[in-house]
């Protein structure tokens, strides 16, 4: 399952991420997206999880929670072509 993972501190590591989310259990990949020109963080990211109730448990428990001062935004990532 992708999980999108919004209002994240610009500091934020994919390994941060990554290790925030495995709490849950496996994370096949952690990404948090970066501008194309200043390479600094958007404050957004996306987990993927390939078992559906990990990342369901995982998505309960991190929304609304706090990761470097800010309250992270958790929920499943809507397909590109959605998102318009």
């Amino acid at each position: 399952m992708n999980i999108y993972v919004g209002n994240l501190n610009y500091d934020v590591t994919d390994t941060m991420l990554k290790e925030t989310f495995s709490n849950f259990g496996e994370v096949s990949e952690a990404n948090v997206i970066s501008d194309r020109v200043t390479g600094r963080s958007k404050g957004f990211g996306f987990v993927e999880m390939p078992d559906r109730d990990e990342a369901q448990q995982a998505m309960t428990a991190l929304n609304g929670s706090e990761l470097m001062g800010r309250t992270m935004k958790v929920n499943e990532a809507k397909p590109r072509n959605d998102r318009w």
